[in-house]
């Protein structure tokens, strides 16, 4: 063959290629738009890949809460009662219950909230207005609103203080998601509280605290979570100083298996896409703000969005309201309008007489 000749041939041969390449790109897209989605995991395995973390969620009979009051006042209008309750024999819980005083006598039954607090010096008290962090006061406001909230305290912090694998638990999560789960069955008890649902609304701590205690408890109907969570993959941009032995997610009252994972996050058997999962079709709202130095608003973007059709399919519920108020790690007084409004919306309705259910 001469060298004119071979040129033609080489000539000929880089359209062909070309449109060679057209039709193989055409028909992979055609053949991956035909391809069935990836099945998503069902609750049970959701739930499954989160307790590989944090131990198993205690599916034992319920014993008696025996309920102790440590003190009552009244102001303003409210009842703030300190108390503690048995979450299992050994355990005791310090909570706080605040309501509207007229709540005990209007022979109707109101809603229930789990007021869940942030990482702070005063635990449990700033939800109920005592810990000088008005942010942090939506126990309060929601008592004025005609809600009895339970306010427990978290493992490890404040004044609370037990021994989380002495009491048979893996992780301090898991031991806060049994007694918050408890705590609904304080609020279950009350002859003034509507038991066809309950909500949960928290900050930080709080926030991912109660989206945990939802995917366990399917008796919380509506969720508020406010600076709570991202992607694992994202938490702090992945800096793996995080990921050490008692710090960030890895400490004892938080989820100590996470630590495994370390240097293979990829390998992660859960995220908060399995956890919103686990609670879809439920009503979520999320107040991820921009300036929060914790949790990345673009990462919960993602998270939400890669959920989306929990919600839209087969149930058609809204899928998680997301906020992005301009703002650091604060949970502000709009944004907390908002949830509450969602709130209304979801649990008003679970109002009635005294003696019904």
């Amino acid at each position: 063959m001469n060298c004119r000749l071979q040129a033609d041939m080489h000539t000929l041969r880089k359209p062909v290629r070309f449109l060679a390449l057209v039709v193989l790109a055409v028909l992979g897209w055609r053949l991956a738009a035909q391809a069935p989605a990836a099945p998503t995991r069902t609750r049970e395995e959701r739930i499954r890949a989160m307790e590989s973390v944090m131990g198993p969620f205690p599916r034992e009979a319920r014993g008696p809460l025996d309920v102790r009051v440590v003190s009552e006042t009244r102001k303003e209008g409210l009842v703030l009662r300190d108390l503690t309750y048995l979450s299992q024999p050994g355990t005791r819980v310090p909570a706080y219950l605040i309501y509207s005083e007229s709540i005990a006598t209007d022979g109707k039954r109101h809603p229930g909230v789990l007021g869940l607090h942030q990482t702070h010096a005063a635990g449990r008290k700033v939800v109920v207005g005592i810990g000088n962090s008005p942010d942090d006061e939506y126990g309060v406001e929601l008592a004025r609103r005609g809600y009895v909230v339970l306010a427990p305290a978290y493992p490890q912090l404040a004044d609370y203080a037990p021994d989380i694998r002495g009491a048979g638990f893996q992780s301090g999560t898991m031991m806060a998601i049994w007694n918050n789960s408890r705590g609904l069955d304080l609020l279950a008890s009350l002859p003034f509280v509507a038991t066809n649902g309950f909500g949960s609304i928290g900050h930080s701590l709080g926030g991912h605290n109660g989206l945990f205690t939802a995917a366990f408890d399917e008796r919380i109907r509506v969720v508020v979570t406010s600076c709570g969570f991202d992607s694992f993959r994202d938490y702090y941009d992945g800096n793996p100083s995080v990921w050490a032995e008692e710090r960030g997610w890895c400490q004892l009252r938080y989820m100590p298996g996470l630590l495994a994972y370390r240097d293979r996050l990829q390998d992660l058997p859960f995220d908060f896409t399995d956890v919103l999962g686990a609670i879809a079709p439920r009503t979520v709202f999320v107040n991820a703000p921009k300036g929060d130095s914790n949790f990345r608003w673009k990462s919960v973007d993602r998270v939400v969005e890669s959920v989306r059709r929990d919600w839209t399919a087969p149930s058609e519920q809204p899928p998680p309201e997301v906020v992005h108020p301009d703002c650091p790690h604060r949970f502000p007084p709009e944004q907390r309008q908002q949830a509450y409004t969602l709130l209304d919306r979801v649990l008003k309705g679970s109002a009635a007489p005294a003696g019904t259910r």
